[in-house]
Formats: C-alpha cells, sequence, structure tokens
C-alpha cells in the first residue's frame, strides 16, 4: 500500500489551518501532565481529567504519587529519577489509581522537558490503554484488510484526490499506487468513463448515500486487449466525530460472472429470434414475402444490415443447385433491411435486381461451398469481395462495415441462395454463437422459400394454363359490346377455375358464358377448360340455355371429384331479347339505361355435375344502354360479411354515375376485392347497342 509523497508548496497550504473535532487525538483523548523536578505537578491537560478522575485545582501543586498505588511508588520513582537523570525516554502501560478509588491500566509516554532557563521538567503523555489499543487493533486491522483485500480498494479526499490505493487496485488498473497519489480519477483513469465516477463521488460526498455495486465495463492498462467488468461501491469516510474525511471506492472484478450474464443474455436473445422467427416467417407462401421477413427478424439482434440474395437459375428452376465448380453465379436480390439508414444500405443490390458474382466473391463461395463465410474484422481488401462493386464497398467502408457473414439457404438439401449478414454501429465482430444463430434462421426461412418456390411453380403453371384457356379479345359482335377481366387470387393461395366466354353465334346473336369449377390448382383449370370447349360445342348448335347446361351438367358428372356453377345467356341484338339459365351461379345485374340496377329474377338450378335437377330458360328485355354484369362469387363473398350485404353493396356500386365499360370492369374490382381475399375472379359485362338497319348476313359462325 503506497505512502504519501512530500508535499509540494500548494499542497502544503491546501491543508494548512484548523482541522475539526472529531480526529484521532480527539478519539484517543491524550492527556498531558507536567512534573517539576521534585514530583509535584504543575500542569494538568483538561483530558488529564478524564483518565485520572481529577481536576486541575485538585491535582496542581500536588506530588504524582497520588496516582499510583502504595505498592507502585517505589518504582514511579525510581522511574522518573531515571528519566530526569538520563534525559532517556520511557513507554508503556501502567496501573494508575482513579479518583474514585479505582484502577485503570494508562498508557504513558514519559520524557524530559528543558526549558530556556535550563530548569528540567517530566512530560507525560497518557491515554487510556483500552481505547489505545482498540484503535491500534483497528488500524492494524484496517492496513491488513485494505494492504491484503482481494478487491480494489481506494481513499480519496473531498477533493477527489487518491491518498491510498491498496495492491488489489494497482493490479487491475494496471498503473502503480505512486501514480494515483495525489492525483484525480480523471488524471488516472481517463480510459473509463471518469466523468461518471467522479460525479457518483460528489453526490456520495455531498449526501452520504453510498453507492452499490455500480457496473462498469471498460480495458485498462492492465489488459488493454480485452473488456473488463467491475462492480464499483463508494461510501463517505466520516471520523467518530462525524468530520468528513473523504471517499472510499472498493472495486471488485466480476469479469467472470457478467461474461456468464452476458452469455446467458444471448442465449435468451437467440431464443427470442428464433421464437420471432418461428412465427413470423413463412406465412405466405410467397417467395420474396417470405425473404423479407427473414431479414426483418435478423435486423436489428443480428445484423444492422440484412440481405438475402437467391440463385436465380435455381429460382426459376433451370438448374436445381448450383455448380460447385469455380464460376460466376447470378444472384436475384428479394429482400434487403437496415437497422438505420446509412450508405452501406442504399449500396445493397436494388430488390428484384439480378446481379453476377465471379468465383472469388464469398458469397459465390458460399453456395459453392454450401458452408458460411465470416470476416470478424473485415478490411478494405475484404469489403471489396463483399460488396456488389467498387462503389459498394466505398460505401460499406463510410458506413462503418467491419464484419460479414453469409450463411447459405439450403432446403432439401439444395442451395437456394445467401442471408448476408454485416455489422457496423454495432461493435462486436460476428462469433461462433452468431453463425449458429444465422444458420437457424436460415434453415427455418430456406424450407419457407422452397416451399413458397414450388407453389410459386405451381401456381404460375395452373395460371398460365388458366390464362391460355380463356378467349382473348373477341370478334365485332352485332348489337353488343363487352368487357371481360380475370383477376388470379393472391400468390400465396391456388388459382382457382373461374372462366367467362363471348361466343359469337348465327343470325348475330351473341352467347355470353360466366362459370367457376369448385377446387383449385391445375386440376381445376384443366376442367374448366374442358367445360369451356364443351360450352362452345353445345352452342353451335343453336340449343336454348337450359339444354345446353343440361348438357354440361351431364359431361361435369363424368369428371370425377368436381361440380360447377354457370350462367349461360344467349342475346338477339334484333329483338334486344336475352334468353338465359342458371346452374347454382350468383345472378347476374341488370342496370338499364336511366333506371337503378337490380338483380336478374331467374331460377338458381343445381351447380352442374349433381344431375337430376332440371334447369330453367328465363327471357328478359336488354335495350340499347342496358348493361348485363355476369362475375363470379370472388368478387363479392368474403368471410366476415353476409352474401345478401354483399350483393347489395354491389348494386349500390353499379347504380353509381356510369364509368365506361372498358373501365368499369376494374373499378368493381377495386370497389369490391380486398387485395387478400382468397378467391380467383372473372368479370363480364355486356351492353346492348343499337342495332344497324342493314347489314350483310354474316357467313359461318367465328369462334371466340
Amino acid at each position: 500500500m503506497a505512502a504519501h509523497e512530500p508535499l509540494d508548496e500548494e499542497e502544503r497550504d491546501r491543508l494548512a489551518g484548523p482541522s475539526p473535532p472529531g480526529g484521532l487525538l480527539d478519539l484517543l483523548s491524550v492527556a498531558a501532565v507536567v512534573l517539576d523536578t521534585s514530583g509535584r505537578i504543575v500542569f494538568w491537560s483538561p483530558q488529564a481529567e478524564e483518565i485520572f478522575g481529577y481536576t486541575a485545582k485538585e491535582a496542581l501543586g500536588q506530588y504524582a504519587a497520588m496516582l499510583v498505588h502504595d505498592e507502585h511508588r517505589d518504582l514511579i520513582v525510581r522511574l522518573f529519577a531515571e528519566v530526569m537523570s538520563t534525559g532517556a525516554s520511557w513507554a508503556g502501560a501502567f496501573p494508575v489509581r482513579h479518583k474514585d478509588g479505582s484502577t485503570r491500566l494508562v498508557e504513558f509516554r514519559n520524557m524530559r522537558l528543558l526549558d530556556d532557563l535550563g530548569d528540567t521538567y517530566a512530560l507525560g503523555i497518557a491515554a487510556d490503554h483500552t481505547t489505545l489499543q482498540r484503535v491500534e487493533t483497528d488500524l492494524a486491522l484496517s492496513q491488513r484488510l485494505v494492504s491484503q483485500a482481494p478487491i480494489g480498494i481506494a481513499l480519496l479526499d473531498t477533493d477527489l484526490r487518491y491518498l491510498l490505493v491498496n495492491p488489489a487496485l494497482e493490479r487491475i488498473n494496471g498503473i502503480p499506487a505512486g501514480e494515483h497519489l495525489g492525483k484525480h480519477p480523471r488524471d488516472v483513469l481517463a480510459f473509463l468513463d471518469v466523468e461518471t465516477i467522479e460525479s457518483a463521488l460528489r453526490q456520495v460526498l455531498l449526501t452520504g448515500t453510498p453507492v452499490v455495486d455500480q457496473y462498469t465495463v471498460g480495458r485498462t492498462p492492465a489488459d488493454p486487449d480485452h473488456d473488463h467488468a467491475w462492480s464499483v461501491s463508494y461510501f463517505r469516510i466520516e471520523s467518530a466525530g462525524g468530520r468528513v474525511i473523504g471517499a472510499a471506492t472498493s472495486v471488485v472484478d466480476v469479469t467472470e460472472r457478467h461474461q456468464t450474464a452476458t452469455e446467458a443474455d444471448r442465449a435468451r436473445r437467440r431464443l427470442a429470434v428464433i421464437a420471432d422467427a418461428s412465427a413470423r416467417v413463412g406465412t405466405t407462401l410467397e417467395v420474396q414475402h417470405t425473404a423479407q421477413e427473414l431479414v426483418d427478424v435478423a435486423v436489428p439482434d443480428l445484423a444492422d444490415i440484412a440481405t438475402v440474395d437467391i440463385l436465380d437459375d435455381v429460382l426459376a428452376f433451370r438448374r436445381a443447385t448450383p455448380s460447385r465448380e469455380p464460376g460466376p453465379e447470378t444472384f436475384r436480390a428479394l429482400a434487403v433491411a437496415a437497422a438505420y439508414p446509412s450508405p452501406a444500405a442504399a449500396a445493397a443490390l436494388p430488390v428484384g435486381d439480378l446481379a453476377a458474382y465471379g468465383a472469388d466473391r464469398l458469397i459465390t463461395r458460399c453456395v459453392h461451398t454450401g458452408a458460411p463465410m465470416v470476416v470478424s474484422h473485415a478490411d478494405g481488401d475484404d469489403l471489396r469481395h463483399i460488396a456488389r462493386d467498387p462503389e459498394a464497398a466505398a460505401a460499406f467502408a463510410e458506413a462503418g462495415v467491419h464484419s460479414y457473414l453469409a450463411v447459405p439457404l439450403i432446403a432439401r438439401h439444395e442451395v437456394l441462395g445467401v442471408l448476408d449478414l454485416v455489422r457496423a454501429r454495432n461493435p462486436l465482430p460476428f462469433d461462433e454463437d452468431d453463425i449458429l444463430l444465422a444458420g437457424e434462421l436460415a434453415a427455418r426461412a430456406a424450407v419457407a422459400i422452397d416451399n413458397a418456390r414450388w407453389h410459386q411453380s405451381v401456381r404460375n403453371t395452373a395460371e398460365t394454363l388458366q390464362r391460355s384457356l380463356l378467349p382473348g379479345h373477341p370478334p365485332p359482335l352485332t348489337g353488343l359490346t363487352v368487357a371481360s377481366l380475370y383477376q388470379p387470387a393472391q400468390a400465396t393461395h391456388e388459382v382457382g377455375g373461374d372462366w367467362y366466354d363471348v361466343i359469337p353465334l348465327t343470325h348475330d346473336k351473341t352467347a355470353l358464358v360466366i362459370g367457376d369449377v369448385m377446387g383449385n390448382g391445375i386440376d381445376a383449370a384443366a376442367t374448366m377448360g374442358r367445360l369451356r370447349t364443351a360450352t362452345c360445342a353445345f352452342a353451335d348448335l343453336d340449343l336454348a340455355p337450359d339444354e345446353v347446361l343440361t348438357h354440361l351438367d351431364k359431361i361435369t358428372q363424368g369428371l370425377e371429384h368436381y361440380i360447377a356453377t354457370c350462367v349461360y345467356a344467349v342475346y338477339d341484338p334484333h329483338t334486344h331479347r336475352c334468353h338465359i339459365a342458371n346452374a347454382g351461379h350468383l345472378p347476374p345485374v341488370l342496370a338499364p339505361a336511366g333506371r337503378r340496377a337490380e338483380l336478374v329474377d331467374l331460377p338458381t338450378g343445381a351447380p352442374l355435375g349433381v344431375g337430376g335437377v332440371p334447369f330453367h330458360t328465363t327471357t328478359f328485355e336488354l335495350g340499347p344502354g342496358d348493361r348485363l354484369v355476369l362475375y363470379t362469387d370472388g368478387l363479392v363473398e368474403t368471410r366476415h360479411h353476409a352474401i345478401d350485404d354483399r350483393l347489395d353493396t354491389l348494386l349500390h356500386i353499379v347504380n353509381q354515375p356510369r364509368r365506361a365499360l372498358t373501365d368499369t370492369c376494374p373499378w368493381l374490382l377495386r370497389s369490391l376485392r380486398h387485395p387478400d381475399d382468397h378467391d380467383d375472379v372473372a368479370l363480364l359485362i355486356a351492353e346492348a347497342t343499337p342495332t344497324p338497319p342493314e347489314r350483310h348476313a354474316p357467313g359461318a359462325r367465328q369462334q371466340g
């Protein structure tokens, strides 16, 4: 434990002056007694009365022998004579007689005094032996505790200057005790948060309220390459009389406990991230949405910036898995997330864009090896192998990117792409725990992405098939203008079997068809195609609508597990009459020009494929300007509203001021259908137009 160095002039001036009561001498209550050569008491301090019981008036002029018992007088006389004759001092404990008659053990220091006249005196310094022994024991114990304690201890004065530093604190700070003494913490501990330290010490000195177990993390010259954690406590030191001496600090190295707590916290955070990923990743069967869910989970808990890049050939099913031969790979960016705006985030490949990376790039090596690529401490050369181009590498450097991790997305033994993670503001490099966590997230997400990839492929195939089976633009029609629209369900759901058709017939008539095969996927689309083909064939026979539906019903009965709804109508522009039959479908809307729209009142009929239920043809007027709206249930049905309410809403919208026929289909779709609705929609609107008075008879019917 370091001792004080010699005081400079400034320090002496600062410490000079009267001391308030309560110091060590006050605690010991040291008494002074002076005897002349005859042994008479000539000086008697106030403290002497506390020890011996006699007042100064009672003691002065009396022989000192009155303070000892008779059996000790010869010894006292001999010791007194020895001190006076030789000038040698004497120290020791001696029993004295108190005024009350009791015997008390008193510690003495006796010495000879000489005044300016040459006269000699004997000075006795006395203190209660029990009190002195207690103080000595406390002092020795304190010194031992401080010097041998395994915790760092320091004592600072009221100006926050170090007075004492024990060996343990020397080792913690890595600075000799002597370099602490007389200095402030800010002069010694510049590598720590000294403003907080000194502020806490001042508050303790002011209030007397200790600060206990305050955590501090940092590095000291004792171990400049590693973080340590300390539990620091501050408390005020006062004398027995209440005088504030200064403040003491105790410092306990709790690095192991801190690391254990940190690791436990990281484990909890890892579990929380994994649980979050389980709940948030894979909520849809849409590839890009799933990738975005993954990066949103990774940021900011795991990385400052996260991206998902998928091999374009794998995404398009042109290749099952990347080649393991050295060579470039083409990636498509599917998702980007950043914890905060930064040049690095702006430099990432925009979502949807393609980029080709050479075999030396880390992202390419990641998909070739199927193993994580980690750069704990990235420098400029590393960034050039991480970023997509030199400009992006410069942006990464500007943003402070210092650590990189690429984890392959592997599902069913196929490498789909890479989850890229970078850190900039997060000061910690990626470590083994991060690699394990990122691998867990990537594994879970890869399966969801692969499921979405396959689903989207099947769905695209079904949608392509269905669109190929729907009619193209119809040929010019006599006395009739039509508009149509097909809207598939959202990407996460299967394509349905909705269809429509416009079929020119003989004598300028036109057949209008709308239908819905119950079910979804390629099978439903194929069934829809078969029914559409059959409908065209039966329409060519110039059959009544109910007869057409009867034939379609028989065909549908032969299609395993499928039924369908359908409305078949035939419009004659010369009579302005529409003949219509319904097979379990929602009723069309008739919107006469200048009048309110209404649902066409016709028998509902049974769906196609049920069999045994007759169909009926209904006829109504469809004059010039009148519109007939045919639609499938995806336009109006929802999970939260009654169908009658939705049909009323449809009528309300149709009754609003008319729009151009080509604008009406998308307008109805926007007004009635939520983007997340799970069914596809077919919509066909026909508007009767005036029939020319003369025309040339058409030749053979044209196929729609």
